[in-house]
């Protein structure tokens, strides 16, 4: 007779199980996601964008080096009075090689000098305010955060050339 108890006990579960599954799959279905609205045709973005929680443009650059790209354009944009136009004399002011790391969302988070100009430490300062005004950079969407690396080539009137976007040298 245990047998027989055997049996029954697990031909319970087994309808239990498939009555079970059987009211599961009859439950009803959500409701379908609602359909995103069509976007406003988008302008492109001249020059940088700030907000407050990072920045409104982005780098699809897949590469620190690729980034340079990105992060001197948009020094560029916003100092385009302080760019020298044309190629750079022969002998510049100051040159410097900055490190510069941005944050996932294009906040500066650290300036490293590789090469700092220290005979003119009121360029050095001048270059280090420039950026931290500058942010927030575009955001580096493909490589999160990234540290990219600039030389700052400074004539003695106050303007410059980032050597990613120099027209040259005499």
């Amino acid at each position: 007779m245990p047998e027989t108890s055997h049996r029954r006990f697990w031909l319970a579960a087994l309808l239990s199980t498939a009555v079970g599954a059987l009211v599961s799959a009859c439950k009803s279905a959500p409701p379908p996601a609602a359909e995103p609205e069509p976007a406003a045709p988008s302008s492109p973005v001249v020059g940088p964008i700030s907000g407050p929680a990072g920045s409104a443009r982005q780098s699809a650059a897949p590469t620190a080096r690729a980034y340079r790209q990105s992060g001197a354009s948009h020094i560029y944009g916003l100092h385009a009075d302080r760019i020298y136009k044309g190629r750079m004399p022969p002998l510049l002011y100051a040159v410097g090689v900055l490190n510069v790391e941005i944050n996932q969302v294009g906040i500066v988070t650290r300036l490293d000098w590789m090469r700092a100009p220290r005979h003119a430490p009121e360029v050095i300062a001048e270059i280090e305010r420039m950026i931290k005004a500058a942010s927030p950079f575009p955001a580096p969407v493909r490589i999160g955060k990234v540290v990219y690396t600039d030389t700052w080539l400074w004539h003695k009137s106050g303007k410059f050339q980032l050597d990613t976007l120099t027209e040259g040298q005499n």
